[in-house]
């Protein structure tokens, strides 16, 4: 274990901004990571997951931590489930696609999210009508108060719509070190969300599996998302919106083709795409800052744009939405 100074962060983001940490280091188990924080006397360190779903507009002071932790393990089984342990710094996709190759069902809907899978409880990753929290078993963290190692059962993670316990009451005290899934045998599909069907159609599949199913949903992303290898990007920049069915009436009235879908018993959620859309974001640039032309709830990286000016589009962005329609916009990506 290293810990290098005066460190580029530019590989490390999906958005590519360059920016510098003071001290940076990777650690691959529990060992080294406490071995880490015991060189962080201030126990302020940054914890750096995938990179996928950070904004850097400025440098990193202090120390920061990469968990790499390895490992895909099958914890136990039974008849109808496998419960799989996958370590924190397992990427997303590739953990995803090791569970379809053995026709484990329950994350084929995540296909091609990015990230690591020490990152996907903290936002409750989701995508097409599926959850992580729809196939969360546990996981494990270290609580860096009181230098421990804790179990996390469901109930524990408070999970919600891109958030759970680790994004507020718990956020900054607790690092992911490994999530175990319940995976179905016999999976049980979840195709009626979005366009999935309509995929499958397109490519001849009458009788789906899991692994049509993922390969569904990365057609459908690799369609309106772009590659952050060729442009910066962290996905969706602000979460749909949840409103109550008293706005939602009204808005409809004035805009009647607006989208919506059932949340809870008294609200839906909006595509906050479409409302940055007519708002006639889509397609705008600014030097190297900009929004995605076919995909307007994704903000870019051209080239050399700073996180400030991104920033600075994402905060335009919200404004005029809120003039326009009402509704505040929340970020998803995080801002440091």
């Amino acid at each position: 274990m290293v810990i290098e100074q005066h460190k580029s962060l530019l590989p490390y983001n999906s958005f590519h901004i360059e920016v510098m940490a003071d001290q940076f280091v990777s650690v691959s188990d529990a060992d080294q990571l406490k071995e880490a924080l015991q060189k962080d006397p201030g126990n302020s360190a940054s914890i750096l997951g995938g990179g996928s779903n950070i904004l850097f507009t400025k440098n990193v002071k202090g120390l920061v931590l990469k968990p790499d932790i390895r490992g895909i393990d099958l914890i136990k089984e039974n008849e109808s489930h496998v419960y799989v342990r996958a370590g924190a710094g397992e990427n997303w996709h590739s953990f995803v696609l090791y569970t379809i190759g053995r026709n484990w069902g329950g994350l084929e809907n995540l296909s091609l999210i990015p990230g690591n899978v020490g990152a996907a409880p903290i936002q409750n990753i989701g995508a097409y009508g599926v959850e992580l929290k729809d196939s969360f078993y546990e996981l494990e963290a270290y609580d860096r108060k009181h230098q421990k190692v804790y179990t996390f059962g469901l109930n524990d993670c408070s999970f919600g719509y891109r958030n759970s316990f680790f994004k507020s009451a718990g956020r900054s005290r607790y690092i992911i070190l490994n999530v175990t899934f319940i995976l179905n045998k016999t999976p049980v599909l979840n195709t009626s969300y979005g366009a999935i069907q309509e995929e499958l159609k397109q490519m001849d599949i009458r009788n789906p599996s899991v692994r049509s199913v993922s390969q569904a949903v990365i057609n459908i992303r690799r369609s309106k998302l772009p590659d952050p290898a060729e442009i910066g990007n962290a996905g969706s920049f602000f979460k749909n919106p949840v409103v109550d069915h008293s706005l939602f009436s009204s808005l409809s009235e004035t805009y009647p083709d607006l989208p919506a879908y059932p949340h809870e018993e008294k609200s839906v959620k909006l595509a906050a795409g479409w409302l940055i859309e007519q708002c006639g974001w889509k397609g705008y640039r600014k030097g190297d800052a900009g929004v995605h032309q076919r995909q307007a709830l994704v903000l870019v990286n051209y080239g050399k744009a700073s996180g400030k000016e991104i920033l600075e589009i994402a905060d335009a962005v919200a404004a005029s939405v809120k003039k326009r329609f009402g509704i505040s916009l929340e970020r998803e990506v995080n801002v440091w």
